[in-house]
C-alpha cells in the first residue's frame, strides 16, 4: 500500500470538497478530509494499493480540474494549481522507490491526459520543495515557464489561469500543524514563523509562515515537519511557544491539518507535552486499521 495526501484549491464550496472526496476514493479509502475556508484549501488522505492509488489520484485531479477555477480563486495558503501538491508518500511500508514511481507514472498520465503542466518535487525532483514553485504565486511562475527559467516535468510548457500546474512528488511522512496566537497581529506570527522555520536559522527540517484569517480573525503560524527525526512536534510546539512569549503572547490553541504518524503522539506523550488538536483520533495507523476492519 501507499498513502497520498493531494491538496486541492477549495474549501468553502463543501458540495465540490465531496465530489472530489467521491473521486478519490473510487480506488482508495479516504481516511480523512481538512477543509479550511480561510486556507480556501482541503488536504485529503487517501491509501491504497500500489497498483490502485494512481488510478485514484487521477480520478480525483480530473474532477478538481472540472469544478475548481482559480481565477475565482481567493484564499492564504499559497498555491499555484487548483490541485497544488500530490505527495506520494511511502506508508504503512517503507519503499520509496515504489512512491517514486508511482509518483513518476502519475506526472506522465496526468501531464499527457489531462494536459496540465506538472513539476517534480521532493524525491523525483532533485530535493526541490513546493515552495520553490509557489514563490511569487501563479503569476510568477507563469512567467518563470514563458521565460525558460523553469521547464515543466510533464505536460505542456504552459501554466494556464484557470487550472495552474500541478506539483507531484515522493516524501516521508510529515506533520502539517497551525498554531493560534493571542494575537490579531500578523507581524508577530510572522516574526515566530521565522525564527522557528530552517531557512530563518531556527529548527532544522521546519517550514512555516505566518497568516491572518480573515474570517475567524485568528492569526496563527502554519507549520510543515518534514524532517520528524529532527524536529518532533512537541519541540516545535515548544518552541513556538518559547518564541511566541518572548514577543509577549501566547499559543492560544492548534490545529493538525490531516493525520499524524502513532510515534508523533507517542514521541509528546513521553515528553509530557500536550499538543492541541492531536490525539488519538488523529493517528494515522488507527484511521488505516479502523478503515480495514470489516
Amino acid at each position: 500500500m501507499l498513502e497520498a495526501v493531494p491538496n486541492v484549491s477549495e474549501g468553502r464550496n463543501l458540495a465540490v470538497v465531496e465530489a472530489i472526496e467521491s473521486a478519490f476514493a473510487q480506488r482508495s479509502r479516504v481516511l480523512d478530509v481538512h477543509a479550511d475556508s480561510d486556507h480556501h484549501r482541503s488536504v485529503y488522505t487517501l491509501v491504497a494499493a500500489s497498483d490502485a492509488i494512481s488510478d485514484a489520484l487521477f480520478a480525483g485531479i480530473a474532477a478538481a480540474v472540472e469544478l475548481v477555477d482559480l481565477r475565482a480563486h481567493a484564499g492564504v495558503h499559497p498555491r499555484v494549481g487548483v490541485v497544488d501538491v500530490v505527495p506520494v508518500v511511502p506508508f504503512p511500508d517503507d519503499d520509496m522507490e515504489l512512491a517514486r514511481a508511482t509518483a513518476c507514472s502519475l506526472a506522465r498520465r496526468v501531464g499527457v491526459d489531462l494536459g496540465l503542466p506538472v513539476f517534480h518535487y521532493g524525491e523525483i525532483g532533485e530535493g526541490r520543495r513546493p515552495v520553490f514553485f509557489r514563490r511569487g504565486g501563479l503569476e510568477a511562475l507563469q512567467r518563470r515557464v514563458a521565460s525558460g527559467e523553469l521547464r515543466p516535468d510533464a505536460g505542456p510548457a504552459r501554466v494556464g489561469s484557470r487550472s495552474g500546474a500541478l506539483l507531484v512528488g515522493a516524501r516521508q511522512p510529515l506533520v502539517a500543524y497551525n498554531a493560534d496566537l493571542t494575537t490579531d497581529d500578523v507581524q508577530v506570527a510572522r516574526a515566530v514563523a521565522a525564527a522557528v522555520r530552517e531557512s530563518g536559522g531556527g529548527m532544522a527540517g521546519v517550514q512555516a509562515i505566518g497568516l491572518r484569517l480573515p474570517g475567524s480573525g485568528r492569526v496563527q503560524v502554519s507549520m510543515n515537519i518534514v524532517d520528524l527525526g529532527r524536529a518532533p512536534l512537541h519541540e516545535v510546539l515548544e518552541r513556538v511557544r518559547t518564541e511566541a512569549a518572548g514577543r509577549g503572547v501566547a499559543v492560544a490553541g492548534g490545529e493538525l491539518v490531516g493525520l499524524v504518524p502513532e510515534s508523533v503522539l507517542a514521541a509528546a506523550r513521553a515528553a509530557g507535552v500536550e499538543v492541541p488538536g492531536v490525539d488519538e483520533s488523529r493517528v494515522l495507523e488507527r484511521a488505516l486499521g479502523s478503515r480495514l476492519e470489516p
